[in-house]
């Protein structure tokens, strides 16, 4: 069977509600194993999909506050951690991983720009560094998902140079589809649910659930009652998303017709005359709803999340912070940084919890996920990127211990590889690679 027939067979299997220009896929239901095919519902729930999200925050984090020890439910987390108390038996805080060509390459896009991939960059006008562990997984897992992967972000990408002549791609991207090419980040939470359903054509500005309800009560009706519960919960979920996006893209429409008046591009312009949410926490948490939407019902198994672009200019009133992001980083030991810090931090916690709350088989969507957290730099004051914050949460389906602090400071620095994790996860994942970016072997002791 060629990749496009397997690839439409897979799609076939899902469930779907289907209304004028609109696709809403559903969760696993146990009254119809359709994700399955002819499997059995025994043999299926061994079979859930594995999934990998990377969250990123850079320019560091408070280090005096970025510590865990201990292991499973006695595991004591710092203060800049503390949103993750309630998943820690599901985390694994690691440390002293780096990325050696991000190493003596000079501040900020270099350090960035292969997060995810390990690659040696090139300075100047050509992009040159390498496909990142997102689009490999992509590439891999894709044909049996409608969509191979999903990029988002939560602030526009910026153009030109930096003072160390790497192209500013570098900081504004952290997926790369091959070694020339950053994937096209979706940034409009508005553009992101319309993709999530297939949502398009003249009624797009429409409710999506108003157009599936008599799907959704016909298909109520033949469930179990779990699923019929499972089905409700879903729906409701959707519901609130919607409404929250609704508010929101009325902002986005007028700031392309301004965008238009004006001759310019949303691109250049400020937040939130660009339409994007003025308020950075209903974007992120956005952002957040919409990747755990899209792992529950498979449309996709593999995300990114740029919190924060490098040298971002987020700013965080809401935190009594007055700084911008980059520059609050270069203070990096004070109190406003630990509160930027672990604001990142319960993003990724606010995932992990709505993944959490996904019955799947006898476990949850979480247990078949690898969430990552990780930074692109130790030190924001000193730049320093010779070991960086990261975690993971999620069993990734029973493949991935979890509850530990796992410690690599001290061993020589091919043990201590991010692209070893990376290898890792690939492997767990079912790629029988042998070698990404600069490791050639899996991560010891993970």
């Amino acid at each position: 069977m060629s990749h496009s027939k397997a690839k439409r067979h897979a799609i076939s299997r899902r469930l779907l509600l289907q209304g004028t220009g609109v696709a809403m896929a559903l969760p696993w239901l146990e009254s119809f194993p359709v994700w399955g095919g002819e499997t059995s519902k025994l043999e299926f729930q061994t079979q859930f999909p594995k999934r990998f999200a990377t969250l990123f925050m850079a320019c560091g984090v408070n280090a005096e506050h970025w510590w865990a020890k201990g292991s499973g439910s006695e595991m004591e987390l710092g203060k800049t951690l503390t949103p993750m108390q309630p998943h820690k038996e599901k985390m694994n805080f690691i440390s002293g991983l780096f990325n050696k060509n991000a190493t003596g390459v000079g501040i900020h896009p270099g350090q960035t720009g292969n997060i995810l991939s390990g690659a040696s960059l090139q300075k100047g006008a050509e992009l040159r560094g390498g496909i990142s562990i997102d689009q490999v997984l992509a590439n891999h897992l894709g044909e049996e998902t409608v969509q191979p992967s999903m990029v988002l972000g939560c602030e526009q990408p910026i153009t030109g140079y930096h003072e160390t002549n790497f192209s500013m791609a570098y900081s504004s991207h952290i997926s790369w589809q091959n070694a020339t090419s950053p994937v096209p980040m979706e940034v409009y939470p508005s553009l992101a649910f319309d993709s999530l359903f297939d949502n398009h054509g003249q009624q797009r500005n429409k409710s999506v659930l108003d157009r599936v309800k008599e799907q959704a009560a016909s298909l109520s009706r033949q469930a179990s009652f779990d699923d019929r519960a499972k089905l409700d919960e879903y729906l409701t979920s959707v519901r609130e998303v919607e409404k929250r996006i609704e508010s929101i893209r009325g902002a986005q429409n007028k700031a392309v017709e301004r965008a238009k008046m004006k001759g310019e591009s949303l691109v250049t312009m400020q937040r939130p005359d660009n339409g994007l949410p003025e308020d950075i926490r209903e974007h992120m948490r956005l952002m957040c709803d919409i990747v755990a939407m899209a792992f529950q019902t498979d449309k996709t198994r593999i995300a990114t999340l740029l919190l924060c672009r490098d040298i971002s200019g987020l700013f965080y009133p809401f935190l009594d912070v007055r700084k911008a992001h980059h520059s609050g980083s270069h203070d990096d030991r004070s109190a406003d940084w630990e509160k930027v810090s672990r604001y990142y931090c319960s993003q990724i916690a606010y995932l992990a919890k709505r993944l959490d709350a996904m019955p799947e088989g006898e476990g949850t969507v979480l247990d078949n996920s690898c969430l990552l957290f990780v930074n692109n730099m130790w030190s924001g004051n000193k730049h320093d990127s010779t070991k960086l914050p990261l975690f993971t949460v999620g069993g990734l389906g029973g493949t991935l211990e979890t509850g530990r602090v796992l410690n690599y400071l001290d061993e020589e620095d091919e043990n201590r590889q991010l692209c070893s994790l990376y290898l890792s996860i690939m492997n767990r994942m079912g790629l029988p690679a042998k070698q990404f970016g600069d490791a050639t072997a899996p991560l010891a002791r993970l």
